[in-house]
């Protein structure tokens, strides 16, 4: 356990009806004591009148005391539920700071104790900070279920199954003559059955597009209809809208929420040949943002569109009689009566929706994803090598596990999560 004692305000900015501060590390029960005279049972609530060094009142408070390691951090922790006003919160903390041997805390350094006291895994802390940011209801189920430790509890179960594939291994080792190196079938068909189990979990979707939010990618020549459309989907005036060509020079994102999904809908440059450096620049940018869609609007000729899993013709300006009547296959949409536009965004939302995982299902991040495959591969390996060369490649998915976790080599990921979080938390 850490030997300093931490103390920050846990709840949001004042003014608020009620404010709570908290203390935790190895003095927080003293620093509770001089505040309140005298602190209540473990997880029992009391009130206390709190008072400075001094003696003077500061406020009548709820005031309840964790004992470690059965708390969040692991650590001692007192808590102050105070009146919310500015004054009252400034007073408290600034009493706290006079206490020797306390201090504010950093940004996440309650969540990072927890950790480091194992009360949480990497994972879990993961899925707290996803969970305060989580702006929709997808978003809340897919954090909270992280934050729950439904991934760790599903962690510990392969951990358990490559320890029993380890311990397998190194006993072939033990018991094989000099001369006997070979293949142990059943020990390659259980590193084959837990690779396969792993590739299932790869192939899920991930959370990127519920965290960052579906790219829907607005593409075409120019004078399609393409700023139009953004426009009319976005119901106010995002993009220029001008009858001159190449008027977009460069890609515009609008974030918005599509049946409760979260999608970054972007307007991109036309595309034609140009000799002008700038909006060749954009044309090059509106490339690659179509090769990077999760699902493009293509507003040009059918025959011309780029090829994409996830690919709505649109045939857009429907409202004009030469436009009568759309190719095949194609939508019709009209961004200036709305003709369509349901339609297509109905669209949009299911191919989004096929994107993102269900409700409350676990899904992998970047990180999380990157050590599982790591996993995958070391059990692969192991599955068709001699037992030797086996027993180290399981040793490597246990690593490769361990750092999913965050017990092993992860300092700078730690740092870069725990510096999302708030100060009290």
């Amino acid at each position: 356990m850490s030997a300093d004692t931490i103390f920050a305000l846990s709840s949001g900015r004042p003014p608020a009806a009620v404010s709570i501060i908290r203390v935790s590390g190895p003095g927080a029960h003293e620093a509770g004591r001089k505040l309140a005279g005298s602190l209540p049972d473990a997880r029992t609530a009391a009130l206390r009148t709190l008072r400075d060094e001094a003696g003077g009142r500061l406020d009548d408070a709820l005031v309840l005391r964790f004992d470690g390691p059965a708390s969040s951090t692991g650590e001692d922790i007192v808590e102050f539920q105070c009146h919310g006003g500015r004054a009252v919160v400034d007073a408290v903390l600034g009493t706290l700071a006079e206490i020797g041997g306390l201090r504010p805390a950093n940004p996440g350094e309650f969540t990072r104790r927890a950790f480091e006291n194992g009360r949480i895994d990497l994972t879990e802390a993961e899925g707290l900070a996803d969970l305060i940011e989580a702006e929709t209801e997808f978003q809340r189920k897919s954090a909270l279920a992280m934050a729950e430790g439904g991934l760790r509890r599903q962690i510990e179960q392969w951990q358990k199954r490559v320890l029993i594939l380890s311990a397998h291994a190194e006993a072939a080792i033990d018991y094989a003559e000099d001369d006997d190196v070979g293949t142990d079938p059943t020990l390659a068909k259980e590193c084959s059955e837990l690779a396969c189990e792993l590739g299932a979990w790869l192939d899920r979707p991930r959370v990127e597009p519920l965290k960052d939010g579906v790219r829907v990618v607005v593409a075409g020549p120019p004078n399609a209809g393409k700023s139009s459309l953004i426009n009319a989907i976005a119901g106010q005036e995002k993009a220029i809208v001008t009858d001159i060509p190449g008027t977009t020079r460069d890609h515009i994102e609008v974030p918005l929420l599509l049946g409760g999904i979260p999608i970054l809908l972007t307007d991109t440059a036309g595309l034609r040949e140009s000799d002008e450096t700038i909006e060749r620049i954009g044309i090059d940018r509106a490339r690659s943002l179509i090769e990077g869609a999760d699902v493009l609007l293509w507003l040009g000729e059918p025959r011309e569109a780029p090829e994409h899993p996830r690919r709505i013709l649109v045939h857009p300006r429907a409202d004009l009689p030469e436009r009568v009547p759309a190719p095949e296959g194609s939508m019709t949409v009209s961004s200036v009566t709305g003709a369509g536009l349901k339609e297509l965004l109905a669209r949009t939302s299911e191919l989004a929706a096929s994107l993102l995982p269900d409700e409350g299902a676990i899904a992998f991040n970047r990180r999380q994803a990157a050590h599982v495959a790591e996993a995958q591969e070391a059990l692969e390996t192991a599955a068709t090598t001699d037992f030797v060369f086996a027993a180290e490649n399981v040793r490597s998915a246990r690593v490769a596990f361990d750092r999913l976790t965050g017990r092993a080599g992860m300092e700078d990921v730690l740092d870069a999560l725990f510096g999302r979080f708030c100060l009290g938390k």
